[in-house]
């Protein structure tokens, strides 16, 4: 019994010995977890082994101010064709759909009118009633020339060469009149497209222009008058636009006739194009307190009317800020934080505005932060070793 018992007491010892031994290595060689105590201020936080959060400083970048405001895609009124009906009447056939390019000539629609039947028995009566004093005129030049051979001979009184003269020249008048009359009635009737040999009574409507139809306002079988409101198509040109922004009355001084300004469409992010400020409005909205600020720029293809863009206006002078690791930004809540050390074991959680991402995975601070001043490097490690 004691020979078994010494051997089993003597291992037990030396494990016992070794366990322990393991312990205080593993205790040399891995740092102890980081305890967090926050103090009355929920911002601010005593860290007992602060080494595991590295801070960095924050270096000075030169930006130039700018604010970032919303806008729409409005059409170029001033490349905005209406399409009015020529002649009053039913609409029988429509040629073009909302949203179809259309080219200049193109039939957008037909209308049965009796507006041609009007206008061409106008027509035809003043080719006769031409044709009539062209005759008249005709036999008062016979007359004329009679008068004057009998007055030369001392046949007729100078009263009745006198009558003769003034019956040629009504006669002449009145072919001038009827001329007129027959060019009016016929460009009455190419007006609303009809032919002067074969009249019908459907009317062709034409594109004045070509372009993108951005308003239909008839349908088959529809009444239309003619030139009055509304018009059954609107063409628009596309190559151009307008983008329509808001801008703040306390922010209208940094705005300026002649600026450019970034363009950034929601449906297509990666996209920056360059907008001219055209017009400022003089008058502010009585409810917002903002301005119409119309910028003009090329379309590239991508633009439709009613899509949302933001627009960022560039000030004049350049302002010095600060540029910090992106991961020392910690967003929270919708908003945007970073822990800057204070003193011994101390963190202090402060909110920043955040700018534009720079190159090497820095990203610009606006506000809340100075050049030269400590964050730490990787605020979400911080913050989740504080929720934890």
């Amino acid at each position: 019994m004691k020979i078994l018992f010494v051997p089993v007491l003597l291992l037990t010892v030396w494990l016992f010995g070794c366990g322990k031994a393991a312990q205080e290595v593993s205790a040399n060689t891995v740092p102890p977890p980081a305890e967090v105590e926050p103090d009355m201020n929920a911002g601010n936080l005593q860290v007992d082994h602060p080494e595991q959060f590295p801070v960095v400083e924050a270096h000075a970048f030169m930006a130039t101010p700018d604010q970032a405001v919303t806008g729409v895609v409005a059409p170029d009124v001033s490349r905005q064709v209406p399409v009015p009906s020529l002649a009053s009447g039913r609409v029988i056939e429509i040629s073009a759909r909302l949203g179809e390019e259309v080219k200049k000539g193109q039939v957008l629609f037909k209308v049965r009118s009796s507006d041609i039947a009007g206008a061409y028995s106008d027509y035809q009566k003043a080719l006769k009633n031409e044709k009539l004093a062209l005759e008249n005129e005709r036999l008062a030049k016979i007359q004329q020339d009679r008068a004057h051979t009998l007055f030369e001979h001392g046949a007729v009184p100078k009263s009745t060469l006198e009558i003769a003269d003034n019956g040629e020249v009504a006669a002449a008048t009145a072919v001038e009149n009827a001329k007129v009359d027959s060019a009016t009635t016929a460009e009455r009737l190419k007006l609303l497209g009809s032919d002067l040999e074969h009249p019908s009574g459907i009317v062709d409507v034409t594109a004045p222009s070509s372009g993108v139809i951005t308003d239909q306002q008839v349908t088959e079988g529809a009444g239309v008058q003619a030139l009055t409101a509304p018009n059954p198509f609107t063409i628009s040109d596309l190559s151009q636009v307008w983008i329509v922004c808001d801008v703040y009355e306390n922010n209208l001084a940094k705005v300026h006739v002649g600026d450019y300004a970034d363009i950034r469409l929601n449906a297509y992010p990666g996209r920056v194009l360059k907008g001219k400020v055209q017009n400022i409005s003089p008058i502010l909205d009585a409810n917002l307190h903002t301005a119409k600020v119309r910028l003009e720029l090329e379309n590239p293809g991508l633009m439709r009317f009613g899509m949302f863009v933001t627009a960022t206006f560039h000030g004049d002078e350049a302002q010095m800020r600060a540029t910090i690791p992106a991961t020392a930004i910690l967003h929270l809540h919708d908003r945007e934080w970073v822990y800057m050390p204070t003193e011994a074991n101390h963190f202090k959680r402060i909110e920043v505005v955040a700018g534009e991402m720079l190159k090497d995975g820095l990203q610009e601070v606006k506000s809340g932060l100075k050049p030269g001043e400590k964050v730490v490097s990787n605020a979400l490690v911080l913050q989740s070793t504080v929720e934890q």
